[in-house]
């Protein structure tokens, strides 16, 4: 067959429309917040090989999770037939935490595999001994709630009733929990239709030569955008502040990337060993991880699939908190994931300064509430709370918005306070938070939430407090997170990560981190700096001490006279996190 690449762009996009309309689905026949709201769920269509094709809407970071998932499932059946659909939620089984739960639906047509339908999504809670299933300070994954292997759910079209019934008798809110597997059945149906309705336009035969020419497609933009990285190696650590149990020791993160033509190795020797807490990661979340920042370079639109992996090499040795054997607890693995992405864009910033940003917030902080009313009724709420972006070349930071390796939202105020006892006081963007830089770092934000029922537990998992987002080029480092609780009317300080149990009227005040800067903040135009304190962004006293703009009031305007003055005087221009590099 003649390759068409008019025909490869049509199926290309029309193969993407499904599995995008898998994750709309979702959104809209989910019981839970976090996947209605918060849409912490992907989708993904495999091959009748198991090769990803393309991946759906949402999160990044489940991007080289769904291959080694596919994997597992292929290794555990030689063959799915119609109407069989298959669930994990295993770690050590190729899932990546237990409340993210994998569904694989096989597609026929006309009795020949075409493909698999994937959807993984996070559920509010998966048991364990703190509700939600994700708190940090678990310290083996027998703590983290239910396990669920490699199992038909269906087969041959029949429910295995027996899976449900374990399910919900282990979980905190099992009629939601229900319901949102429910609702990620409804998404592979939907692919199911979506996928036989293009086998009617293509036929079967061209469409999976297609498949292979969609694969190749992405092989070549991910060359074209390795090749086009200086051939070198490119070191870079960063550090979690602890790992929830062991507080105040930071864990390290380290990155060797090694570029030789358009092929690209990561190596992440020198990375801490496993740790007592929750942070440790999958090897399968890690490469996600090292995925999304090879991708973030990237200048094309080219899918997210099996073909932009091949030239892309990961290693991690075993038993470090990026490949951690079992029991090791991995249900805030999500915190080094972001870390490890840092760490990445940290090095390749050493290389292309000029396509990576500064440090965002460290991740989106985590946080549920389970409650009880005075009655006994329990209610469940989880929520993921946004930060920032660092600043970049020639680009400004982005202010309350997903890291972006997450692209998922938070809940309105509106959502929360009607689905549990809780009342939202403070939510805002803080001043002076963004780091300083010629191109500003996003700011921080605040949430303060006070408890209204009658007891309940509060997790939160949250970093970057005694290792701030670092600026590049010579642009400083964000300002440091905060949590804050309120007990007996004082206020107090809480690590990064903690559980603690909750007594009606007391509140909490979460504080992201500031993302970086970009550029030396002496080079910011004071125009922008002037736009900024009149916007609440930067204060005078902040834009005197960081951008050396002196401001005069009433109207408020540039004293350019002291501004020169200022600008005249010796500054420190040495960025620690990147001693070689020069001014972008």
């Amino acid at each position: 067959m003649a390759f068409d690449p008019v025909r490869l762009e049509l199926i290309k996009n029309a193969i993407g429309s499904v599995v995008d309309e898998m994750v709309l689905t979702v959104v809209r026949t989910a019981y839970s917040s976090i996947m209605k709201d918060t849409m912490d769920l992907s989708s993904a269509f495999c091959d009748a090989k198991g090769r990803m094709i393309a991946q759906g809407l949402s999160l990044p970071l489940h991007l080289g999770s769904i291959p080694d998932a596919m994997d597992a499932v292929l290794a555990r059946y030689e063959a799915l037939e119609e109407g069989d659909v298959v669930i994990l939620n295993d770690p050590y089984q190729g899932g990546m935490h237990l409340p993210d739960i994998f569904m694989f639906k096989p597609i026929h047509v006309g009795g020949r595999l075409l493909g698999y339908a994937v959807v993984v999504a996070h559920h509010n809670d998966m048991g364990g001994r703190v509700p939600g299933s994700s708190a940090a300070d678990s310290t083996e994954i027998y703590q983290e709630g239910l396990r669920i292997p490699i199992l038909k759910l269906y087969e041959h079209g029949q429910v295995n009733q027996t899976v449900l019934d374990i399910i919900g008798l282990n979980v905190r809110v099992p009629d939601v929990v229900l319901g949102d597997i429910q609702a990620q059945l409804a998404a592979c149906q939907i692919a199911d239709r979506g996928l036989r309705e293009l086998v009617d336009r293509h036929g079967l035969n061209e469409l999976e030569t297609y498949f292979d020419e969609v694969l190749d497609y992405s092989e070549r933009e991910a060359r074209r955008t390795i090749a086009s990285v200086p051939d070198g190696v490119y070191r870079f650590e960063d550090h979690l502040d602890d790992d929830g149990v062991n507080i105040g020791q930071p864990v390290k993160v380290k990155v060797a990337i090694t570029v030789e033509g358009d092929e690209l190795t990561v190596d992440l020797t020198g990375t801490s060993p496993q740790v007592s807490g929750a942070i440790n990661s999958t090897l399968s979340f890690a490469k996600s991880a090292v995925y999304f920042a090879i991708r973030s370079i990237m200048d094309s639109d080219a899918p997210n699939n099996a073909g932009f992996f091949r030239r892309i090499n990961v290693h991690a040795p075993l038993g470090c908190l990026v490949n951690p054997k079992e029991p090791a607890a991995c249900a805030a693995r999500g915190v080094t994931g972001f870390r490890l992405i840092d760490a990445m864009f940290g090095a390749l910033a050493l290389a292309v300064p000029e396509r990576v940003r500064a440090a965002g917030e460290g991740g989106t902080t985590s946080y549920s509430f389970g409650i009880y009313d005075e009655d006994g009724r329990f209610t469940l709420f989880r929520e993921a709370l946004m930060g920032a972006w660092g600043g970049g070349f020639r680009k400004e930071g982005i202010d309350g918005v997903a890291n972006p390796a997450a692209n998922i939202s938070n809940a309105p105020i509106e959502v929360v306070e009607n689905q549990a006892p809780i009342r939202v006081e403070a939510y805002e963007l803080v001043t002076d938070s963004g780091g300083p830089g010629k191109w500003r770092g996003g700011m921080a934000v605040k949430r303060q939430i006070r408890f209204l029922g009658a007891r309940g537990t509060l997790q939160l998992r949250s970093d970057r407090r005694d290792h701030p987002p670092y600026g590049l080029c010579h642009g400083k480092s964000g300002a440091p997170s905060q949590n804050v609780f309120e007990e007996n009317g004082q206020w107090r300080t809480l690590p990064t990560k903690f559980t603690r149990p909750l007594k009606h009227n007391q509140a909490l005040r979460h504080i992201s981190a500031g993302a970086g800067g970009f550029g030396d903040p002496f080079e910011r135009e004071p125009e922008r700096v002037l736009v900024d304190v009149r916007n609440g962004k930067v204060s005078p006293a902040a834009a005197a001490r960081d951008y050396g703009v002196r401001l005069l009031e009433a109207p408020l305007r540039i004293d350019w006279d002291a501004t020169q003055a200022l600008r005249a005087t010796a500054r420190e221009r040495t960025n620690p996190a990147h001693p070689a590099m020069e001014d972008a």
